[in-house]
C-alpha cells in the first residue's frame, strides 16, 4: 500500500474530459491525481469518428449554442495541436429524399458564421458531373455541397493531455481504479487499486471530479455513494475500416434513408473509416462489439451513394465505443442531446465532488475551463484560465505551420524514409526528435517490426507515455496495428511482454 497523502483534487477517469480537466487544473497550481481503471483512452475516447466539428446534424434539433461553441473550439485546437489536428473537406452529395436543398443551404450557412470561423475554408457548391469529388459517385447524384471540419487523432489527444498534466505537477495512475470516495470533514479519503497486483493506493483530497464517462453512474453509486437526479443514456457507435477507394484528401458525408448521416473518411493513408450508428445500448460498456447489422448498416448507407459497391469481405477492421450521453428522455437515440450538465455536491462549503454527465471530445477543453470555473469558490488559490492559447505538448510550432515544420525534419534527417519522418511529424509534433533521439540511421532506431514501426518509438512510448501493453502501442498511442501482419504482431507482442517483465513492477 502506498499513501500519497493530500491533495487538492483527485479527478477520476482518464478519458478526454478527465485529463483535460487535470491538465487545466494542474496549470492553474492545484496538486491533482488522476486515476484511470485502464489505460488512458481505452473506452470511448478512442473509439470515436475521430472528428474535432460542430455537428453539422445537430443543428436539426435547435443545439445553436452546442453547435457555437464546438465551432469556436474547433478552431482553438487546430492552433493548440496542429500535428495531431488538420482541416478536412467534407462532400455532402444532394439527396433530395432525405432533405431539400435549402435546407442544407441554411444549415451550412449557419455553420459558417456561428463559430467565428477565421482558418477554415467556407462552404461551396459542387456539379458532381464535372467536379474530381463526382468520381466515385453513381450518376443519379448530381449536386453536392462541401463544407469544411477537421481530423483528430483521438487517442492521442487524450495522451497529449495527460502528458502536458504530468509535465505541469500531475500525477497520473493508469490501470488504478477509484475504489472507495469516503467524505471525511473537509476532505475526501479515497482509495485506489491498481491492477494486477498493482498494490493499493490511499490519499485525501479537497475535492473529486468524477469524468468516468460511461461508467460515470458506478462512481456517484457504488464509489461515492451517492445520489443524482442526473443519468446518462448509454449509445453505441460503431466503425467499419475498409481500403480507400476514391481519389483526393476530402472526405464524404452520406444521408441515410433513416435521416441519419454517414462518415466516409480517409483513414491512416490508404484506408477509410466509415460511420457510425447510434444504438441505445444496456451492457457493460467494457464488453462492447460491433454487431453484424451494424456492419450491414453501413455498408448500405454507401453503396446507396458510390459507384464501388462494398461487401463484408472489404471490411479490414472494426471498432465499437459507447457514447455516455446525457438522459434527456429523447425517443430517438441520434436525437439525444451531445451536451453536458455539471452536478456539484458539497457540504457547508467544503469537500465538493463533481459529476460530469454527457460532453464530446470536440468540447472537453472547454468543458475542463467551466468545471474548473464552477469549482473555483473551494480553491481561492486557483488561478485563472489558460489552455485556450498554449499548445500541446508537440504542437509549438510557429504559426501552427504543420507543412513548414515537416520541411524542417527533412533538412534535420535526410537519412529517414519521407513516410517515416511523416510518421513522427504527425504524431510527435516537435517531440519527434524525443524518439529519434541521436539516430543517425534507420539502423540506429532499433529493431523493426514492420511497416513504419521501430523500436525507438516503443522505447518512448513505454518510457513517456504510461503504454505497457502492445495493444496500448498498436490500437491508441499509435495505429501501426493496422499495418503489421498477423506474424509481425504477434512478434511484437513478444517483445513488448519480456520487455515490460523486465522493467518489472
Amino acid at each position: 500500500m502506498s499513501d500519497l497523502g493530500t491533495v487538492d483534487l483527485l479527478v477520476v477517469g482518464g478519458g478526454i474530459n478527465g485529463v483535460g480537466i487535470a491538465r487545466d487544473a494542474a496549470g492553474r497550481g492545484l496538486s491533482v491525481v488522476l486515476c484511470e481503471k485502464d489505460d488512458l483512452a481505452e473506452g470511448t475516447s478512442s473509439r470515436s469518428g475521430k472528428l474535432v466539428h460542430g455537428g453539422l446534424r445537430y443543428l436539426e434539433y435547435y443545439e445553436f449554442r452546442l453547435v457555437r461553441e464546438a465551432l469556436t473550439e474547433r478552431e482553438v485546437l487546430l492552433d493548440a495541436a496542429p500535428h495531431i489536428i488538420w482541416p478536412m473537406r467534407f462532400v455532402l452529395p444532394h439527396s433530395p429524399e432525405q432533405r431539400p436543398a435549402w435546407l442544407i443551404r441554411l444549415g451550412l450557412f449557419l455553420y459558417d458564421h456561428l463559430g467565428g470561423r477565421k482558418k477554415l475554408p467556407g462552404t461551396r457548391s459542387l456539379d458532381l458531373r464535372t467536379a474530381p469529388e463526382g468520381k466515385p459517385i453513381k450518376d443519379g447524384f448530381t449536386k453536392a455541397f462541401e463544407y469544411s471540419d477537421c481530423w483528430v487523432d483521438d487517442a492521442r489527444l487524450v495522451v497529449l493531455n495527460a502528458v502536458d498534466a504530468r509535465e505541469r505537477g500531475a500525477t497520473v495512475l493508469t490501470r488504478t481504479a477509484a475504489t472507495s470516495l469516503v467524505r471525511d470533514g473537509d476532505e475526501w479519503a479515497a482509495v485506489l487499486q491498481g491492477h494486477d497486483g498493482g498494490g493499493e493506493v490511499r490519499l485525501r483530497a479537497r475535492g473529486v471530479v468524477n469524468a468516468a464517462g460511461p461508467w460515470v453512474e458506478n462512481i456517484v453509486r457504488n464509489v461515492a455513494r451517492q445520489n443524482s437526479s442526473r443519468r446518462v443514456r448509454l449509445v453505441k457507435g460503431s466503425h467499419i475500416v475498409v481500403k480507400k477507394f476514391w481519389e483526393g484528401e476530402q472526405a464524404y458525408l452520406f444521408q441515410n434513408t433513416d435521416k441519419r448521416v454517414v462518415f466516409v473518411n480517409p483513414y491512416e493513408d490508404e484506408l477509410s473509416l466509415i460511420g457510425t450508428t447510434d444504438i441505445a445500448y444496456e451492457g457493460d460498456p467494457g464488453d462492447v462489439t460491433v454487431e453484424d447489422g451494424e456492419i450491414d448498416y453501413l455498408l448500405a448507407a454507401v453503396n446507396r451513394y458510390t459507384r464501388k459497391q462494398l461487401t463484408r469481405g472489404d471490411v479490414v477492421h472494426s471498432f465499437a465505443g459507447v457514447r455516455p450521453l446525457l438522459e434527456d428522455d429523447a425517443e430517438n437515440p441520434s436525437a439525444v442531446t451531445r451536451d453536458y450538465v455539471f452536478d456539484l455536491d458539497a457540504v457547508n462549503g467544503k469537500a465538493p465532488i463533481l459529476h460530469i454527465f454527457g460532453g464530446k471530445i470536440t468540447t472537453y477543453r472547454e468543458l475542463a475551463e467551466r468545471c474548473l470555473d464552477r469549482l473555483k469558490p473551494y480553491y481561492r488559490q486557483m488561478t485563472g484560465p489558460w489552455t485556450g492559447k498554449v499548445p500541446l505538448p508537440g504542437g509549438d510550432m510557429p504559426d501552427a505551420d504543420f507543412g513548414a515544420f515537416e520541411a524542417s525534419l527533412e533538412r534535420r534527417w535526410p537519412w529517414m524514409p519521407a513516410d517515416l519522418r511523416h510518421h513522427y511529424a504527425r504524431l510527435y509534433g516537435t517531440r519527434a526528435e524525443r524518439v529519434v533521439g541521436s539516430s543517425e540511421s534507420l539502423a540506429d532506431l532499433g529493431r523493426h517490426f514492420g511497416g513504419l514501426f521501430y523500436q525507438a518509438e516503443a522505447d518512448y512510448l513505454i518510457a513517456e507515455e504510461w503504454a505497457a501493453t502492445a495493444d496500448d502501442i498498436l490500437t491508441r498511442r499509435t495505429k501501426h496495428g493496422l499495418k503489421l501482419s498477423a506474424a509481425e504482431t504477434e512478434s511484437f507482442r513478444h517483445w513488448m511482454s519480456e520487455r515490460m517483465g523486465a522493467l518489472g513492477p
